[in-house]
């Protein structure tokens, strides 16, 4: 076991046994291969989870709206004060403007993101009763919300299973040879008929764990990584399990994760506590911001 957590065993990462996995050529494959990863993913990311700190469905959704272009740790940063200033929607809906851009400035296009949140409050005070609406063709009617934000609140705060298809989760679709489309909807489409529908939202959260945490962009860390013997684009990425090791992030690679209230079962350490301390607290997960975000 490396110290970061990232069990590399026979078989794997170009141990003894390890051959690298085919693309799966027929919709049976890929069935078969998608579960097989889901199930390792499982054992890999037990504690996967939303990165973004919430209380209930409209903070859910508010700050998933504000994660666009941003990372979940700094929304995290954001939304306390946020909140205690308009724990509603009514108070949002009648937020004084300049205020509530000052309030979300750190998390980037703050005007943009205000006029959406300021309206989707509106939308649910006026259309739904303050309530945030539990089925997403009611959900993607709201500003600022499309499909990826809908599946965020429906998966977490509802329970309602969903794909959630951000940057993350795109990539590594395509690396698994799950789809070859860079359409949101479509990847959404084509995963959810590989998976049983009851796994949706859990795949979403391992999938985007494991491409902030190993599976990066420019430099995944195919040697540090615990399913390469599942993944056909092993290879891409640094292969050399030592160099590999230097690349993982967050908890993998010692490091806070960007909750400031993480679940009880997370085996990282808080952002919030790491800060306090002196510690790192990562901005960025291989340059790229998370969040399903402004997607209407």
């Amino acid at each position: 076991m490396a110290k970061s957590g990232v069990s590399v065993t026979a078989g794997a990462a170009g141990g003894p046994g390890f051959k690298k996995a085919a693309f799966p050529k027929t919709q049976t494959a890929r069935v078969r291969q998608a579960r097989r990863i889901n199930r390792a993913l499982a054992e890999v990311y037990p504690y996967a989870h939303p990165e973004l700190d919430f209380e209930n469905p409209f903070q859910l959704l508010v700050a998933t709206v504000l994660s666009a272009q941003t990372t979940d740790l700094r929304v995290n940063q954001t939304t306390p004060a946020l909140f205690a200033k308009y724990p509603t929607p009514a108070a949002m809906a009648d937020a004084n403007p300049e205020e509530l851009e000052e309030l979300i400035r750190p998390t980037g296009f703050f005007r943009n993101k205000a006029k959406a949140v300021m309206g989707l409050s509106a939308a649910l005070r006026d259309d739904f009763g303050g309530e945030v609406p539990g089925r997403l063709e009611d959900l993607v009617t709201l500003p600022g919300v499309g499909r990826k934000t809908a599946n965020v609140v429906l998966g977490n705060a509802f329970g309602v299973p969903g794909i959630t298809v951000d940057t993350h989760f795109g990539r590594l679709a395509k690396r698994f040879g799950w789809t070859e489309s860079d359409d949101p909807v479509k990847v959404e489409q084509e995963v959810g008929e590989l998976v049983e529908k009851r796994e949706w939202t859990m795949l979403s959260h391992r999938v985007v764990f494991h491409g902030r945490r190993i599976c990066h962009s420019r430099r995944p860390a195919c040697g540090a990584c615990p399913i390469a013997r599942l993944c056909p684009s092993y290879g891409e990425g640094e292969t050399d399990p030592v160099k590999a090791e230097k690349l993982l992030k967050y908890e993998k690679g010692g490091q806070p994760g960007q909750r400031l209230k993480p679940p009880a079962d997370y085996p990282g350490e808080a952002a919030a506590r790491a800060a306090a301390h002196g510690g790192p607290t990562p901005d960025t997960a291989d340059g790229e911001a998370g969040g399903a975000g402004v997607d209407a």
